[in-house]
């Protein structure tokens, strides 16, 4: 029996975050329901400069991280752009292919790494439950499948995705899934929230992985809930805390995108073997 190898990129950069626990116990919670052997394994990115090799792993999950997504000089950053043309490159000549989700700041790295448009700094930091918009596209994504239109989710940004350069989407084979919420009265482009990069690469800004427990965490930093009630006013944040456990909000985006994209994978990894069996 093939063992599933699971790669978990750690792009905190040595802070401390309730994300990445969310991604862990996502993953784990995989391994434990799973009769296949499941490996998984911590790579931290920007701090320890570590890298998983793409030949040793099937699926790679990379996650969110404070700081600039533009390049700074760091040796990780053109590793990491390495990974990421590796992977899509990989998938385009082979058989075996290699599942890659990227969250927040490498959704960020990858968009900014593949030109899709603009990556800049937000007027004010974001933080709170936003509802995610599909576009006709992200209407028919299986991993979006079991959520509403719109869903809610956690998003936690300075920056920002705007101005996708359509073009170069086409150009790439690339397809913006979901964008932020649609806003008359405030003259600003809708920022891009989710992106399928190829039939195995997707991304999102947005914090699928997140929990209750690990928002209520994250308000107890100051700057966080400063930021959500300065984009929401205090009546909202008020409104978000009482929601916060709500089944139809953030706990169904965690039960559904990433345990799905990880059941995809599986399958067809599995599928792959038995076919050269």
């Amino acid at each position: 029996m093939k063992d599933i190898r699971i790669a978990l990129l750690d792009m905190n950069n040595n802070h401390v975050n309730q994300g990445f626990r969310n991604i862990k116990e996502i993953s784990e919670t995989f391994q434990q329901n799973s009769e296949e052997n499941v490996i998984i394994k911590t790579f931290d990115v920007r701090f320890k400069d570590e890298m998983p090799e793409i030949g040793d792993f099937d699926i790679f999950i990379s996650s969110g991280g404070p700081g600039t997504p533009h390049r700074e000089g760091f040796e990780w950053e053109e590793r990491f752009a390495y990974f990421l043309d590796s992977v899509f490159e990989h998938n385009k000549y082979n058989e075996d292919k290699k599942y890659l989700f990227l969250i927040c700041h490498s959704f960020q790295l990858a968009s900014i790494h593949w030109k899709l448009g603009n990556i800049c700094k937000r007027k004010s930091y974001s933080f709170g439950v936003m509802p995610i918009h599909k576009t006709d596209e992200g209407k028919e994504e299986f991993l979006f499948k079991n959520l509403q239109n719109p869903f809610y989710a956690v998003d936690s940004r300075a920056y920002q995705f705007i101005e996708p350069d359509h073009d170069r989407f086409e150009e790439l084979g690339m397809t913006v899934m979901a964008i932020e919420k649609f806003r008359p009265h405030i003259n600003l482009e809708r920022a891009v929230m989710a992106v399928r990069f190829s039939d195995e690469i997707f991304g999102t800004q947005f914090h699928p992985e997140a929990s209750p427990q690990a928002l209520i965490e994250n308000l107890k930093d100051d700057k966080n809930r400063e930021a959500m009630i300065e984009n929401f006013g205090m009546e909202k944040y008020l409104e978000t805390m009482d929601r916060i456990d709500d089944e139809d909000k953030i706990i169904l985006t965690r039960h559904q995108i990433l345990p799905r994209f990880l059941q995809f994978a599986k399958k067809n990894i599995l599928k792959k073997v038995e076919s050269l069996a």
